[in-house]
C-alpha cells in the first residue's frame, strides 16, 4: 500500500493510496486512530469512492465514532479504467436507458461481474490496513454499501470472518446474492428503498429473509436507492453498537 497524498480538514485526515491497481481513501480522525475500529465502504455503481454520500459517511463515522474509514474504487471506476467487456455493459445499460426498455438484466450481470472481481481487491485491502500500525490486526471490522456496493459486500462477508457487522441495501437481487446472504451470520442492517421504480421491493425483502442472521433489522424508507440522512444517524449507531467506538469494546 503506497500513500500518494494527504490532506486534512474538520478534524477528518484523508489519505489517498494504491494498492497494486486498486485505488483508495484512508479517514481517520485527525487526534490519532490507535485500535480504532474500521469501516469499509463500498460505493454504489457508477460512482467512485469518493462519491458525496460516501465522503459525507466516511466523515461523519470519523467525526461522531471515532472509527477510521476506508473505501476503494470498484473495477473500472473512479481512477480506474474500464476493460472492454465493461465499456459494453455500460453501453447496453445507457442504450437500454434511452429506449426506456428494462435495465435489471443488464446491471444483474454488470454487478456480478465488478462484485465478483472487488471481494479478493477489498480482501487484499483489509490485508494492507491491518498492516498499519494504526489499524492494526485487532480492531473490528465492519461494511457497509448500497447497491454495486451491497453486490460486492454479501459476497465479501459471507467469506470474510474479519467482518463482524454490516449494513446492506437497495441491490439488483441475483441468485449468487441469495446464497451468500444464506451464509451470513454476523448482525446486519438492511436499508430498503420502498419507491424505487428499477429495485423490486419484493426481492429486497425476500433477500432480506435469506440472510441467516439472528440480529437483524430491515429499515424502509420512502423514494429511491439514495440512502436519506436520518439513515446515516441510524447506521452510525448500528456500527458503535457492533463495533464500539475508539478504545472501547462493543456493547
Amino acid at each position: 500500500m503506497h500513500f500518494t497524498a494527504e490532506t486534512s480538514s474538520n478534524g477528518v485526515v484523508e489519505r489517498n493510496f494504491t494498492l497494486d491497481e486498486v485505488t483508495g481513501v484512508l479517514w481517520s480522525p485527525a487526534s490519532g486512530s490507535d485500535g480504532a475500529p474500521l469501516v469499509l465502504m463500498g460505493h454504489s455503481g457508477g460512482l467512485h469512492k469518493k462519491a458525496p454520500g460516501i465522503l459525507a459517511r466516511a466523515h461523519h463515522y470519523v467525526t461522531t465514532c471515532g472509527f477510521t474509514v476506508a473505501a476503494i474504487d470498484a473495477p473500472g471506476h473512479g481512477d480506474r479504467p474500464r476493460n472492454a467487456e465493461d465499456k459494453q455493459w455500460v453501453a447496453a445499460l445507457l442504450q437500454a436507458r434511452a429506449a426506456g426498455e428494462p435495465i435489471g438484466p443488464i446491471i444483474v450481470d454488470f454487478n456480478g461481474s465488478l462484485a465478483e472481481r472487488a471481494v479478493p481487491e477489498w480482501q487484499a485491502t483489509l490485508d494492507a490496513l491491518q498492516a498499519l500500525p494504526e489499524i492494526g490486526p485487532e480492531a473490528p471490522v465492519g461494511y457497509g454499501g448500497m447497491t454495486l456496493g451491497t453486490a460486492t459486500g454479501l459476497l465479501l462477508a459471507a467469506i470474510e470472518p474479519r467482518i463482524t457487522a454490516a449494513a446492506f441495501g437497495g441491490v439488483f437481487v441475483y441468485e449468487a446474492l441469495t446464497e451468500a446472504a444464506r451464509q451470513i451470520t454476523i448482525p446486519i442492517e438492511f436499508l430498503l428503498p420502498w419507491d424505487d421504480e428499477e429495485i423490486n421491493r419484493q426481492a429486497g425483502l425476500a433477500l432480506f429473509d435469506a440472510c441467516a442472521s439472528k440480529e437483524k433489522a430491515l429499515h424502509a424508507y420512502p423514494g429511491r436507492h439514495n440512502q436519506p440522512g436520518f439513515e446515516v444517524d441510524n447506521s452510525a449507531r448500528f456500527f458503535l453498537r457492533h463495533l464500539g467506538r475508539s478504545g472501547t469494546s462493543p456493547a
